[in-house]
């Protein structure tokens, strides 16, 4: 029997740096609820604002996969794997920290605030060699479509993860409906609403509101407003 747990943009964790503004549906830093540590390998969404010229300096990560979507403005990266790059909005980026990376993130521009998704999964090898991925997307693959981001194979469109997850973006139009059949059946689904309203499996969600389903094969998504979605079928353990 299908089971659903919705976690409602007002109820994240929330912490206000002044250079940083983020929201975090599972605990993370200072955030912590031991109620919200993961959805299955799902341990991380943030969801950040970086002030102009503002960042995280350099850090280590080991042994998590850690996939960054920019939704505005332009992020600078730098590692200790020699990577330099700046991602944008229509970027996505992986990284597989495996046996250890080092990396720093900053806003690129001084003048106007960088929005993202930091998104961490726990991989199913461990102490991989590290490992850096960068791609551009077409945004009108994404127009009441889903657009494949993620996937666990290195050929599969977009870019691939130590997991058994798939990741999905999609903008809909008012009234528009999309199914997702899960590719696993024992994954669970986690769909975060960037922007609009939807309806999936029948409950409502606003923006930045989540849902994890789990015990299903059909996943139903429709835009009750003009709608911007992220869909992450994952391994539930």
């Amino acid at each position: 029997m299908e089971k659903t747990i919705i976690y409602k943009a007002n109820t994240r964790g929330h912490a206000n740096h002044g250079w940083l503004n983020a929201h975090h549906t599972f605990s993370f830093a200072n955030y912590h609820d031991d109620n919200r540590m993961h959805f299955g390998v799902l341990r991380v969404l943030n969801d950040d604002i970086i002030a102009g010229g503002m960042g995280f300096a350099t850090h280590p990560h080991d042994n998590m996969e850690i996939i960054t979507i920019p939704l505005s403005g332009d992020l600078e990266h730098k590692d200790s794997m020699g990577n330099a790059s700046v991602i944008k909005q229509g970027d996505i980026q992986v990284m597989s920290a495996g046996t250890g990376i080092q990396h720093s993130e900053k806003n690129h521009n001084k003048d106007k605030e960088c929005k993202l998704l930091q998104i961490w999964v726990f991989p199913n090898k461990q102490n991989v060699t590290p490992r850096y991925g960068q791609i551009s997307l077409n945004f009108s693959d994404r127009k009441n479509n889903w657009q494949q981001i993620i996937s666990p194979n290195e050929n599969d469109a977009g870019l691939w993860i130590h997991q058994n997850a798939w990741f999905y973006l999609t903008n809909l139009d008012t009234g528009k409906e999309l199914a997702h059949k899960l590719n696993l059946k024992n994954n669970g689904v986690y769909i975060f609403v960037i922007e609009g309203e939807v309806i999936v499996n029948g409950n409502t969600l606003e923006k930045r509101d989540g849902i994890g389903i789990t015990d299903t094969e059909i996943i139903t998504v429709k835009a009750s407003s003009n709608a911007e979605v992220l869909l992450m079928e994952l391994p539930m353990r």
